[in-house]
């Protein structure tokens, strides 16, 4: 069985940690100059496990093993959230350099942006897979400052190159190591989660129109508040959501502007952005239409009327049978009753890959369910189990 030097897997990940380091986590996001150093970095570790390292024009990194197949592609992404953890992301491409440096035949890619910093997320999977138009990276901003990405991109050194493919028929699947990102592995007490599947997030906008006004010389029974009628729904599919949802069904409002925003000012409109992920298509399909029934309901009540519009609609992914057979197999022999299965309730870019070939994803704790923090952290000894059981995985795999 392959073996993997978890002294120099642990040192990799310490050494990717001090690019952008805030306190005991990372600030590196996309196209940030600490990105670019760390991607430039990442070239550097490729090159020495024998792997051709390159980068492409959505600045993707990718590091193409040079012998016979089968092979398998093995990555994650290496740009952070906002002073954020040092694991997101980065686990699963050192893993692939970890893979690779135990001989197995694997290429590594970094894909960009899979945190979102631009409009449009998981730039990178998207692009490689052929999914990223031109045209949406001509729209796209960043949602940090609004900085254009044609601009970003030209900022950092990527303007004029090529956007690569996958090449088809050449992985046999792809592995994606990561960290839990929430509590069931801890409080369970268990050391590994084999992903059964990746969830959808399906995300809405809702616009309401009022009518501004003083907020001193219009009667209560005159107004027509905005923010109160966005209040009273989000209220309402609080309340319904949990008789249509499944058991991980979690649903988010991530954002709420009233306009103009001001103490004495009746807000003449809101806007709420908001989402819902599963893992089923029937559940997220439940949702949606009492989604729509609640707004329909609010709009024969509230004397101001909401407007309701789908941003995105991913597709759940569905790990591969084979490749969670061979992760089920290693982490048997690892770590016996120490593992279990379990769905993701994170978007990674394992999601979009699996539109291409099988994927499969391998969970470790993190301790207190700390992630899109700087105290994100998990255990050394659970990263380096981790990661050997995804070596042994690999084997198995492409040995099946």
């Amino acid at each position: 069985m392959p073996q993997i030097d978890a002294d120099r897997f642990l040192q990799d990940l310490n050494d990717l940690r001090k690019i952008g380091e805030y306190k005991t986590g990372v600030h590196r996001p996309t196209y940030s100059p600490q990105d670019m150093e760390s991607r430039r970095w990442l070239m550097d570790r490729l090159a020495e496990c024998g792997l051709e390292p390159s980068i492409d024009g959505i600045g993707n990194v990718y590091g193409r093993h040079k012998g016979n197949g089968p092979h398998l592609l093995v990555g994650s992404h290496i740009e952070t959230q906002n002073q954020a953890g040092w694991l997101d992301g980065a686990l699963g491409v050192v893993a692939g350099v970890a893979l690779a440096r135990a001989g197995l035949p694997v290429d590594v890619c970094a894909f960009a942006d899979e945190e979102g910093h631009f409009e449009g997320g998981f730039l990178g999977s998207r692009s490689i897979i052929g999914e990223l138009s031109e045209a949406e990276i001509d729209r796209s901003r960043s949602r940090n400052d609004g900085q254009p990405l044609r601009d970003a991109l030209a900022a950092a050194g990527l303007a004029g190159k090529p956007r690569m493919q996958l090449e088809p028929g050449r992985h046999k699947g792809f592995f994606e190591m990561h960290i839990e990102q929430g509590t069931q592995l801890e409080s369970a007490g268990l050391r590994l989660g084999v992903v059964t599947g990746i969830v959808a997030i399906w995300q809405w906008q809702l616009r309401f129109q009022g009518q501004q006004d003083h907020a001193g010389g219009t009667t209560m029974a005159e107004r027509r508040d905005a923010g109160l009628s966005a209040v009273r729904l989000l209220a309402a599919i609080d309340q319904e959501f949990p008789r249509v949802c499944g058991p991980r069904s979690v649903w988010t409002t991530g954002h709420i502007a009233l306009k103009p925003g001001a103490p004495s000012i009746i807000p003449g409109e809101a806007e709420v952005l908001f989402q819902f992920r599963d893992v089923e298509v029937p559940v997220l399909e439940r949702l949606e239409a009492t989604l729509r029934s609640l707004v329909n309901e609010s709009n024969r009540r509230e004397k101001c009327p909401a407007t309701l519009s789908q941003m995105s609609r991913a597709t759940p992914a569905i790990c591969d049978p084979a490749m969670m057979a061979a992760m089920e197999a290693a982490a048997s022999q690892h770590a016996a009753g120490l593992w279990q299965r379990m769905p993701s309730g994170a978007g990674h870019d394992a999601q979009y890959i699996a539109k291409r070939m099988p994927a499969s994803m391998l969970f470790v704790p993190s301790i207190g369910g700390i992630s899109h923090h700087w105290a994100e952290d998990t255990k050394e000894a659970d990263l380096a189990l981790g990661c050997q059981v995804l070596a042994d995985a690999a084997e198995k795999y492409l040995a099946g």
